[in-house]
């Protein structure tokens, strides 16, 4: 049976003062089948051609805080899914940002963050 899920498109914005961005991820929440997740991909290539400036390495750091932070680890732990999820997606003035949050529906959340982020972000 399908439930509900919101979710956001990460996006690497290089130069906050121009708001130029790329789609770097997605971070997935559904309360009904409770589940938080994100899955990201970093296209070195792209983000070069796009800002060469970037620091690869700090932006890749930067993504696997969002894993973690979905999975409950560090301060996080003291937060609910929800809470997590809300968190991540706030408007934030850093090199990365959530995009809006879109609902849909879905039996299998993992499956379709893995889908989400074939559409959205490869």
């Amino acid at each position: 049976m399908r439930k509900p899920f919101e979710y956001a498109v990460i996006r690497l914005v290089p130069r906050v003062e121009r708001g130029e961005q790329i789609n770097v991820g997605v971070i997935l929440y559904s309360q009904a089948l409770g589940f938080l997740g994100a899955r990201t991909h970093l296209d070195a290539e792209r983000v070069r051609a796009f800002a060469p400036d970037v620091d690869l390495a700090a932006v890749g750091g930067a993504l696997e805080s969002w894993d973690r932070t979905c999975s409950g680890a560090g301060p996080a732990q003291q937060m609910t899914p929800g809470e997590r999820f809300r968190w991540l997606v706030a408007p934030r003035s850093t090199m990365l940002q959530a995009g809006p949050v879109h609902m849909g529906l879905t039996a299998d959340p993992a499956a379709e963050l893995d889908r989400l982020l074939d559409v959205l972000v490869r």
